[in-house]
């Protein structure tokens, strides 16, 4: 049963939680000698106003862009090389199973916060992740229920 998983990404929200799902796919990684990837999704600015903004956004982006890779480093830092580290923009289901199959990613660890039962959470990122998939997701459970 070693070796199970080789490489395997965590996909974080930059919030508090982030702590907790980093976590977790450490021990599946250190457990399986496995590569460990974390990456963060920025959507597009465009995307929030519909695409109709009657002002260059690429300095906004470049900014947001920055900060994620701050907040992410600072995360990430001293668990996983900054190689290892990404930030893309895109829409994160999306962007995180091209990095998977580009990158041979087996095993995908993400955040849930699963508040409100199954039915309510198909619009999370979470869910759209497990659906489009080539390899196993795991959802670790975050938010104020979980916490010890």
């Amino acid at each position: 049963m070693s070796n199970e998983y080789r490489h395997v990404l965590v996909a974080v929200d930059l919030t508090k939680d982030s702590h907790k799902v980093l976590e977790r796919a450490m021990q599946i990684a250190d457990r399986n000698e496995a590569k460990l990837s974390i990456m963060h999704t920025l959507e597009p600015l465009g995307f929030a106003y519909g695409g109709d903004i009657p002002m260059d956004l690429t300095s906004i982006q470049d900014q947001l862009d920055e900060h994620a890779k701050q907040r992410l480093a600072e995360i990430a830092d001293g668990h996983v090389d900054r190689d290892n580290q990404h930030v893309v923009v895109g829409m994160p289901d999306t962007e995180i199973h091209r990095f998977a199959e580009e990158q041979d990613v087996d095993l995908i660890v993400v955040g849930s916060h699963g508040r409100h039962g199954f039915a309510l959470l198909l619009g999370s990122t979470s869910t759209g992740v497990l659906h489009g998939a080539q390899c196993d997701v795991l959802a670790v459970r975050v938010g104020a229920k979980s916490e010890e």
